[in-house]
């Protein structure tokens, strides 16, 4: 073969491999270049909720492609969870789930996907502390006070939460761990039901998330006694944390983060985390969420991995030891 055959037949081998190579970058670039799907595995109205809508107009706004929100709930996030977990890796459907990801391993018998193995982690996206609130006819405005009146009820004092297993249920185990207390749990299917009773009377404490707790406590609705952070709530400042209270080293929340499928690209995890990262980070998503009372993080999906594991052995080992079980 001379060499201008040999010329001609290695371009016509090599143009279809550049075509292609061509493409494929082409296609990184551009993605997302239609609708992407975000799944909030909890009904609408919820905090998580409210976080993937704000997050998915910022990104709607970057990608110039709709972000919709599909509320998958049930099952404490499980339904939502192993939808995208079957779900094509191509960056198209996404997850943003709450701590429960991690805890519902330990809580719920035969999960259909492994909380680990089957998601890419992109981002912890946010958290919040928890408020312990109690309703106005306690007499109790300090920790100090709180416990000595739980201490005084043989039969125990009853604490609402958002269903079994979930934070809220799992912050008040845990206190009532480190103060000695016997607690009656009053499960329900959801934080606004549990919040309804609280406000009723017909349930005396809860630990509740910002969103509900922070309007309550400032209408004098509820009586705020203390938060479950590492430092205070710039929302409620003059409220003490429990680890300040007499129980140094007390600390849990709630945090959310962003997922894709088993085997999402890398450079599709790149973007989703740069431009997650970008969208919490704005002005205006900074402002919003910091007047919900969320702590935005935003962080590199190594350090997601990293918080995902030791979340998932913490709370397995409080799950068991307390031998919870789902409703």
């Amino acid at each position: 073969m001379n060499a201008r055959l040999l010329r001609s037949f290695t371009h016509a081998l090599l143009c279809p491999l550049l075509i292609f190579a061509c493409l494929q970058q082409a296609i990184g670039q551009t993605y997302p270049d239609k609708p992407v799907r975000l799944v909030v595995p909890f009904a609408p109205g919820g905090p998580a909720d409210a976080l993937g809508r704000i997050l998915g107009e910022k990104l709607s706004q970057r990608w110039g492609q709709a972000v919709v929100i599909e509320n998958r709930g049930g099952a404490g996030g499980n339904i939502g969870a192993a939808v995208v977990a079957r779900a094509a890796p191509d960056g198209y459907t996404l997850l943003l789930n709450a701590s429960s990801h991690v805890i519902n391993a330990s809580l719920t018998e035969n999960l259909p996907y492994d909380p680990i193995k089957d998601f890419t982690p992109i981002s912890e996206v946010a958290s919040y502390m928890l408020v312990l609130v109690v309703h106005p006819s306690l007499p109790a405005s300090t920790v100090k006070e709180f416990v000595d009146l739980a201490r005084a009820r043989p039969d125990g004092l009853t604490v609402a939460n958002a269903g079994s297993g979930t934070p809220t249920h799992l912050a008040a185990v845990l206190f009532a761990q480190a103060a000695g207390l016997n607690f009656v749990h009053l499960s329900y299917r959801g934080a606004a039901p549990a919040t309804n009773d609280v406000l009723a009377g017909h349930v005396l404490a809860m630990f509740n998330n910002p969103v509900n707790a922070v309007p309550q406590a400032k209408a004098n609705s509820l009586r705020a006694i203390a938060v479950t952070g590492s430092k205070r709530l710039s929302l409620l400042p003059d409220l003490p944390m429990i680890a300040e209270a007499g129980y140094p080293g007390f600390e849990t929340r709630t945090w959310y983060g962003l997922f894709g499928p088993a085997g999402l690209p890398p450079e599709h995890v790149a973007k989703l985390f740069a431009d997650t990262h970008w969208a919490l980070h704005s002005p205006d998503v900074a402002e919003k969420l910091a007047s919900q009372g969320w702590d935005i993080l935003g962080s590199a999906p190594a350090d997601f991995a990293v918080v995902l594991k030791s979340e998932l052995d913490k709370w397995s080992t409080v799950v068991k030891g307390a031998k919870i079980k789902e409703n």
